[in-house]
């Protein structure tokens, strides 16, 4: 660099860099609209989100039937279920048959079968036996997968109390 370059280097001005009036309205613009856009989609977030993050209360018990009415024969017996998913409230039906076993303890199974969800119904076609209609899957009467079905059915949580019975969450099949 000779001489002269370095002179007129050194007494340029130094050039600021600054933003020209469309850099300024794409930025106000653009987020004035991320402000807008989160307000629209934070509330929704939040509707989304919130029925996860509530915590699930434990399964309580439902009264059924007399624990006098309860033979060793199972019989179909109809009851209601307060639930709550996510927003929506609802008491919906459920069933389960309940009987007596040889140990004289009162037992409720599901009536949902294990191979696909039919719903299964106790003698018919096979006495002493649970029969599935849609696959033929039997069961014994305590439950146990007999043909077709590849496992148990489950079991309700049976709770009695002052000569009631009450049952509670569905579990595992413990009678197998």
């Amino acid at each position: 660099m000779s001489h002269n370059e370095q002179q007129e280097s050194a007494h340029k001005p130094v050039k600021r860099k600054e933003m020209s009036r469309r850099q300024f309205l794409s930025y106000t613009l653009g987020g004035a609209t991320a402000f807008m856009a989160g307000g629209v989609v934070l509330p929704m977030l939040r509707f989304a989100v919130d029925p996860i993050l509530v915590k699930k209360e434990e399964g309580g018990f439902v009264k059924v039937i007399e624990e006098s009415k309860v033979t060793a024969e199972p019989q179909q017996v109809g009851f209601k279920v307060h639930q709550v998913d996510g927003w929506y409230e609802s008491d919906p039906k459920m069933e389960a048959y309940i009987a007596k076993g040889e140990d004289g303890k009162v037992f409720a199974l599901s009536p949902v079968c294990k191979h696909l969800g039919c719903t299964i119904g106790w003698g018919g076609e096979s006495p002493n036996e649970y029969h599935c209609p849609c696959h033929g899957a039997r069961y014994t009467k305590d439950g146990k997968n007999l043909k077709v079905a590849p496992k148990p059915l489950d079991e309700y949580e049976v709770k009695i109390e002052n000569g009631w019975v009450y049952l509670g969450p569905l579990q595992a099949n413990t009678r197998v």
